[in-house]
């Protein structure tokens, strides 16, 4: 419509520098990572995580995402969505597990079964922005670390 060509591009759910990290307002990795990360300078045992850990996620890296929109304005023109998503999708307790090792919280994960899981499985189907030629580039674990530094470096006081 008016000469503009529009794609929709649908992402994992998205992560990095920058972040929320608001204990009321973020998001499942940020929240997580601030919350073992007090738990750590406080020497505490444990850390609750609401649900049971298992729904499935695709958790995916702002930067990644960042690039695959400019992937996608350069290489696709149709009018049919993309997902922009790792297409694996990892579990609430291996998320868990892995932000608690990145930050260095060595206490119990508790999960909080009174509370909800959410819908049990979110992981999108990648496989057209694949076919066009990209692939997200960061390992999970790695977009962890890299959103923890910039966690400490560049908290916000709240």
């Amino acid at each position: 419509q008016h000469g503009v060509s529009y794609v929709n591009v649908i992402p994992g759910d998205m992560f990095g520098p920058g972040d929320d990290f608001d204990p009321v307002s973020s998001h499942v990795v940020a929240a997580l990572m601030r919350r073992f990360h007090e738990a750590t300078l406080a020497n505490a045992a444990e850390v609750v995580i609401w649900g049971t850990g298992t729904p499935r996620r695709d958790f995916v890296l702002v930067d990644d995402v960042a690039a695959a929109l400019v992937f996608v304005s350069e290489n696709y023109d149709d009018d049919l969505p993309l997902n922009a998503g790792g297409g694996v999708g990892w579990s609430i307790g291996e998320l868990a597990e892995t932000i608690a090792d990145v930050v260095g919280f060595d206490g119990r994960l508790v999960y909080d079964t009174d509370k909800p899981d959410g819908m049990p499985l979110k992981v999108l189907d990648s496989t057209r922005l694949a076919d066009l030629g990209f692939q997200l580039r960061t390992p999970l674990r790695d977009a962890i670390h890299s959103t923890f530094r910039w966690y400490l470096g560049e908290r916000p006081e709240f």
